[in-house]
């Protein structure tokens, strides 16, 4: 029995591991345990050290929020209560839990006949209900300040460590002498130390603040780590770090963005957002796509040649734009209302909706 269950174990591990699959032709896998300077050439078996890192950046990320956020956010003024909660009433919560959060006019008036409350009351009590729900803005408020601190950190490290790459300056560099390129050990802890954090955030993201864009959170994630993971399996490393630091740059903005609204910095908080956009319009729609994709997707076919994992990486590349190309969107739209209402309202990718939304 055992004998047997081994023959598709072997056959589906021999698939998953297919050097026609992951190397370049004429590469095996055995080439790549040759010596090489620091620390050699990224395994596969390396990807496993996330999962410890994972967890302990997200209890770091607890202590962080407890010891370091919290304390910010009440210095600065943000209290420690959540929403005024709504007068109780049986009826009012049957409807708002089984029917409608936003009843319509009709059912107001009723809701009013049956209660003998006005119209006017009734509103105000749904207004209260649905804030009720809403996290408290300490909540936000030490969730966005963890991740500028890691976003602003890790962009730090990597522009210090990309500055002293030839990839850098010359992007062909990438892919000259692919793939024996040797894995340094500010590589790793770079390319680790980011595949880490994402983990984090895929599992996370079920605890956290519940967003509008949940759904394209949860690909996003799920595309990062699948092009962080399969890029350092088969070295595209030089590639992969800039790709992650050009996505940095503009996070940790909008993350500071964030903390400034919730702290109500309005005027700090609308700089930041217009520097957020400019920067994110010009790196995702700009940099990522004509210097990133073009040498992908065109100096690599030149200088190496297409293989089939270079296919799934470059969908996935692809992939990762057209989200670029769905967030533009969105920023645009809190753009146009900014320039309308002269604020930055909200940020569409972020909050449930707006406390002063009636």
């Amino acid at each position: 029995m055992a004998t047997a269950a081994q023959g598709p174990l072997s056959l589906l591990w021999g698939w998953l591991w297919s050097e026609r699959f992951w190397l370049p032709q004429n590469v095996t896998w055995a080439d790549l345990e040759g010596p090489a300077d620091g620390y050699g050439y990224p395994r596969g078996r390396h990807i496993l050290s996330v999962f410890p890192l994972a967890a302990g950046i997200f209890f770091v990320r607890l202590l962080f929020e407890r010891f370091i956020a919290k304390p910010c956010a009440l210095h600065i003024g943000i209290e420690d209560s959540g929403p005024y909660q709504a007068q109780p009433n049986a009826i009012l919560e049957k409807v708002f839990v089984s029917i409608t959060k936003y009843p319509d006019k009709k059912r107001l008036e009723g809701l009013s006949k049956q209660l003998d409350w006005n119209v006017q009351k009734i509103q105000c009590w749904f207004r209260q209900r649905r804030n009720q729900d809403k996290p408290p803005t300490l909540t936000k408020f030490c969730e966005s300040m963890w991740r500028f601190t890691f976003y602003l950190c890790i962009f730090c490290y990597g522009i210090r460590f990309l500055w002293s790459s030839p990839w850098f300056w010359d992007i062909r560099q990438c892919w000259h002498n692919y793939p024996f390129q040797p894995l340094s050990s500010g590589l790793y802890y770079y390319y680790i130390m980011e595949l880490a954090f994402y983990w984090s955030l895929m599992f996370s993201q079920f605890t956290d603040i519940k967003r509008k864009d949940f759904l394209i959170m949860f690909v996003h994630h799920l595309v990062t780590i699948g092009l962080i993971s399969f890029s350092y399996i088969n070295n595209m490393v030089r590639a992969g770090t800039l790709i992650m630091c050009l996505h940095d740059v503009s996070d940790f903005l909008l993350e500071a963005a964030k903390l400034a609204n919730y702290a109500k910095y309005q005027r700090l908080c609308d700089t930041l957002f217009v520097i957020f956009s400019a920067v994110f319009m010009v790196t995702r729609l700009g940099i990522y796509p004509f210097w990133i994709l073009n040498t992908t997707l065109f100096e690599s076919w030149e200088i190496i040649g297409p293989y089939a994992s270079w296919w799934l990486l470059n969908g996935l590349l692809l992939t990762l734009q057209v989200l670029h190309v769905i967030w533009s969107y969105l920023i645009a739209r809190i753009a146009l209302k900014a320039l309308i209402r002269g604020k930055v309202s909200k940020d569409d990718r972020s909050d449930v909706e707006s406390s002063s939304e009636e």
